[in-house]
């Protein structure tokens, strides 16, 4: 039940943006409603038409065999999936209906129906049909609501009530953040301790913010660090919207209500997604790989030294392959070979960042 409850949220996300309880509730609901009626059919097999195939077929299609494995109850995967071969191929198969009724619509001019249905979600069978026309494609209402029924894409009414997570990224990007926590193991009087370090990322720009260190993130601590970044003067989510954290229990209710108070909605991850915080996650792997693994520390203060001293070179002296290979912080290129070569050294040598000193 677990298993498939998580599975579910994260379609859910993928197709709306977000996740609440009251969506959760509906999806459990669903699930035991399906439990009942497969329990008062019992052994008895079920016969679906091509019709009711096509739809299954299709939304497993967008689905995946992973995701099936866990979700299909009716039928297996490979029998969803093999229904999508099927009718795909006889979607395709003109044999029986050559020489009689209207020409069969191009390969083209499905791609283009299906393209602009999905790029466009608000628009109907008319607004489709007159952008076919105006790229030099002439076809009726009825054609176009065929292929998109075909395709197991919904009228645009209900197409038009759900957001990607991608189309939700794209339409905030400038106001997004992320946060996400990463532990570090230090030697202490008390022996190895693991302090939890938390730290905040500008999406747009991939700017790093260090929140707070800690052995015990609790709630007086988090609500301070809240505090923190939503001061009026200088806090770090200033003029940024959302905040995405996954479903860790140290972003207590008192954290989460700090933010929001203060004008910064909290959009709160499916569990067990973490590629729907890649950039947060990535950070944490480049901390890891090119810092706190490559060093042991002693005492709490070796631990803030280094994540200090790495954010800042994150932030103004690494090389981002995602971001085109600049700095987040831009400098100048040197004009001029004769300058003398210089080296920023961070942590003993551990980060260098290289320059030439102006002529």
């Amino acid at each position: 039940m677990f298993g498939k409850l998580i599975t579910l949220n994260f379609l859910l996300l993928a197709t709306a943006g977000l996740v609440n309880q009251d969506q959760i509730r509906v999806i459990e609901y669903l699930l035991e409603e399906n439990r009942v009626l497969r329990e008062m059919l019992g052994k008895k097999r079920p016969r679906f038409t091509d019709r009711q195939r096509r739809r299954l077929a299709a939304k497993a299609k967008l689905v995946g065999r992973a995701v099936l494995n866990e979700i299909a109850t009716i039928v297996t995967p490979d029998t969803l999936l093999r229904w999508h071969r099927q009718l795909i191929a006889m979607k395709w198969d003109y044999s029986s209906r050559r020489g009689q009724g209207r020409p069969r619509i191009m390969q083209t001019i499905r791609r283009l129906v299906v393209r602009f249905a999905l790029e466009n979600r608000s628009w109907g069978y008319t607004k489709i049909k007159d952008a076919l026309a105006h790229v030099g494609h002439d076809i009726s209402r009825e054609t176009i609501a065929s292929i998109l029924r075909e395709s197991g894409i919904e009228p645009a009414p209900e197409r038009s009530k759900k957001t990607t997570w991608k189309e939700f990224l794209e339409a905030h990007w400038s106001t997004m953040t992320a946060a996400d926590f990463f532990t570090v193991e230090v030697w202490t009087w008390r022996g190895l301790v693991t302090l939890y370090v938390l730290f905040f990322m500008d999406l747009a720009t991939r700017r790093v913010y260090l929140g707070g260190i800690t052995t015990n993130p609790n709630t007086q601590w988090m609500m301070q660090i809240a505090k923190n970044v939503t001061d009026p003067f200088d806090g770090f989510l200033l003029d940024k919207q959302y905040l995405i954290i996954d479903r860790d229990t140290k972003y207590c209710d008192a954290f989460v209500n700090l933010l929001e108070g203060s004008g910064t909605t909290v959009v709160l991850l499916p569990a067990r997604s973490p590629n729907l915080n890649a950039h947060a996650e990535r950070f944490v792997r480049t901390i890891k790989e090119e810092c706190t693994s490559r060093l042991i520390f002693f005492g709490d203060r070796s631990v803030y030294r280094a994540v200090d001293q790495f954010i800042e070179f994150y932030n103004r002296e690494r090389f981002h392959q995602g971001m085109g290979n600049e700095l987040l912080t831009p400098a100048p290129s040197a004009a001029t070979m004769n300058g003398e070569l210089l080296c920023q050294q961070r942590l003993g040598g551990l980060l260098r960042y290289y320059s030439r000193q102006a002529a």
